[in-house]
């Protein structure tokens, strides 16, 4: 007979929030000290110097992939944003290790559109019974458009530019300065891209993680990356109950009790399934070739 877990370790969640959160006020210090780099400049020098924060590179993700190409092609690391691609190498890395972890860890977009998420299925729960879900018919066109997303960067960089311009573009004022040209985007955002971000709020509210799950390019890059990580949700089909409370507790509505392994690009390896199996070491992280298991601690 199974063993039903009595739930005395904390829950993975818990980490997990923890962790957002930590990401998040990071986030937040590189805002305010990117805002006061960008109002020392404006003033010509007269106001109080202070530098600009590497870390405002992680927002550069296109440049960091034409600066990741140019490194497969030159060998060389080009020396505009060169902490951007040190950190989308790094998230890489840790999407193949590891899946696609980073959206449902770090991301502070992810962060948000989990909130609206949450949010959404409060009143959900006053108003409905039922989880409220895309239709099948339009999940599917719906979900390719990140990928279609992903598909028009991938061939505009990697079948359409030389070194040479690839060099070009990354020497480039435009490139140079694009940390200050996205500032500048949201400092004096228009009108129609405030009803675009209201918009996709009110979508994220109503479908669960809209934004991530339709078009997001850099998570369909993340999730095709996960899909070679030696590491997956396995699930013990001898030890299962079949409750369903893993697929009801998957925010990518991933069908987690009907399959042995998760193999899924929209798998965020955000534990939640594994948080609300009630049978011990029914659903675990492991390795896709092995048998041992990674504890929650470590994950986190």
């Amino acid at each position: 007979m199974s063993k039903i877990n009595k739930n005395l370790e904390t829950p993975i969640q818990k980490y997990r929030t923890y962790i957002q959160l930590f990401f998040v006020a990071i986030v937040l210090w590189i805002g305010i000290e990117f805002y006061l780099f960008t109002t020392y400049l404006e003033s010509g020098g007269a106001t109080t110097f202070y530098e600009r924060p590497p870390g405002v590179e992680a927002f550069l993700p296109i440049s960091s992939l034409m600066s990741l190409y140019y490194f497969i092609l030159s060998g060389e690391i080009h020396q505009a944003h060169p902490a951007g691609l040190i950190i989308f190498i790094a998230i890489l890395t840790v999407s193949f290790v590891i899946g696609k972890s980073f959206c449902s860890w770090i991301c502070p977009i992810g962060f948000i559109s989990e909130s609206l998420g949450d949010f959404g299925e409060r009143i959900r729960k006053k108003l409905f019974k039922k989880r409220i879900q895309m239709p099948r018919l339009l999940d599917y066109p719906l979900r390719s458009l990140k990928y279609l997303l992903l598909g028009f960067f991938a061939y505009s960089i990697f079948f359409s530019m030389t070194a040479v311009a690839l060099k070009y573009f990354l020497d480039s004022p435009y490139n140079i300065i694009s940390d200050v040209k996205m500032y500048y985007f949201f400092a004096n955002i228009s009108r129609f891209s405030l009803y675009v971000i209201f918009g996709l709020i009110i979508l994220s509210v109503i479908f669960r993680n809209f934004w991530c799950r339709y078009l997001c390019p850099y998570g369909a890059l993340l999730g095709f990356f996960s899909l070679f990580s030696p590491t997956k949700i396995k699930r013990n089909k001898e030890s299962c109950i079949d409750c369903n409370l893993c697929a009801k507790a998957c925010p990518s509505f991933i069908k987690v009790d009907k399959v042995s392994t998760v193999f899924s690009d929209e798998c965020s390896t955000c534990m939640s399934c594994v948080d609300v199996c009630p049978v011990e070491n029914t659903l675990e992280l492991k390795p896709v070739l092995g048998k041992n298991r990674f504890p929650k601690k470590w994950i986190a």
